[in-house]
């Protein structure tokens, strides 16, 4: 459910008076735990340590990510995989192959 248009975007007080103090491009991480602060104009250029529950990942910011959330571009989930038996040697065979060395041609 979109927020309301007479709230305006949820962007936190806190993360906005820390970009006050940088330029865009700086290589420095500003840490946070703000998942659903919405990505402004003001934010292009920057890189955040965004939280994903375990460690900060790095999410450098551009024009396209204008409106999304901040916790969008750091998924807390990662994937194992399927399968059991016939996955494993589906992914020795493909091991197989990129160990094997490609003949030579002259």
């Amino acid at each position: 459910m979109a927020r309301s248009l007479k709230k305006g975007p949820y962007t936190s007080d806190k993360l906005l008076k820390k970009l006050k103090d940088k330029k865009p491009g700086d290589k420095a991480i500003i840490k946070t735990w703000c998942r659903a602060c919405t990505i402004t104009p003001e934010m292009v250029g920057f890189t955040f340590g965004v939280h994903n529950g375990k460690e900060h990942v790095p999410v450098f910011v551009t024009e396209d990510m204008v409106g999304h959330r901040l916790g969008e571009f750091a998924p807390t989930t990662r994937f194992g995989r399927h399968g059991g038996k016939m996955q494993r040697e589906i992914e020795a065979k493909a091991a197989e192959k990129v160990a094997a060395p490609a003949p030579e041609s002259k």
